[in-house]
Order: C-alpha cells, then structure tokens, then sequence
C-alpha cells in the first residue's frame, strides 16, 4: 500500500485534535500504532490510523489489545475490502469494544461500531465527520480515566 495522501492526514489530524481537547492524553489517543491480533496458529499484526487506549500501550512495536477501546480506519482507495471486511472480523476476534470507519466520499461519513454479546460489531450509526466533531468522543465511546 503506499502512504496515506493529505486527505487522510488532515482526517486524522482533524479526529487527534477533537480527542485531545475532550482531554484525553496524549499517550492514550495514537496514530499507526501497530496491534497484536491473536490468531489460530500465530499471531498476526494490524496497524489501525488511529487507536484509543484505556491506558498507555507498552513500548512494544505490536502492543496487546487489552487495554485498546477503540481502533479507527480511515479508508484509503484500494483498501476498503480489508477495511470494512477483514479488519472488523480481526478487531472483534481481539475484543476491541468499537470500531469506527471514515470513509472518503462527500460527508467523510463515520460508521461506528460496537462490539456485540456474539462477539461481532454491531454498527451503532453513521454520520458525517462534521456532526460529529460537533459532539463530545464520550458521547460514542467511553474515555480513558
């Protein structure tokens, strides 16, 4: 895949920016932190663009999801098959409790999802990016803290 273009940078930064000024800490709302995805034979290794940690991750290059409450994917031309089927199954099998898509059309729509009692996301709803950042993340997703 090549490198993310600025308009997945300027999402990116536009989310990082609403987290933090709802107070989450720095070290607790990252950017392509790499995750470890338990997997039948071995372990397999996911980058999200954005993750959401009740505490800070270790200084691993792959951390455990234990602590991960949130993992988001911007998707990029060429990577929606992986992004809106592949990861979520991977994310869920992890036991991330919510999973959020920005996809690149118009309204750069969000769709969140929570992690159901069957073990698969449940998409909880979808609204554009603007709306969103209007709100409060405590309105979607529980903070650290």
């Amino acid at each position: 895949m090549p490198p993310p273009d600025s308009d997945h940078a300027i999402i990116a930064s536009r989310l990082m920016g609403w987290f933090f000024a709802a107070g989450v800490p720095h070290n607790q709302f990252l950017q392509v932190l790499g995750i470890r995805i338990p997997g039948a034979e071995v372990d397999g290794g996911r980058i999200p663009d954005l993750t959401l940690w009740a505490k800070p991750p270790s200084g691993t290059v792959y951390a455990h999801t234990a602590d991960l409450l949130l993992a988001i994917e911007i998707i990029s031309r060429g990577s929606e098959a992986i992004d809106r089927a592949v990861k979520p199954t991977e994310y869920a099998s992890a036991g991330i409790p919510h999973y959020w898509t920005v996809a690149r059309d118009n309204a750069e729509t969000v769709t969140r999802f929570r992690l159901g009692p069957d073990g698969a996301y449940q998409e909880v709803g979808q609204t554009p990016l603007a709306w969103l950042l209007r709100t409060a993340p405590a309105d979607h997703v529980s903070l650290p803290g």
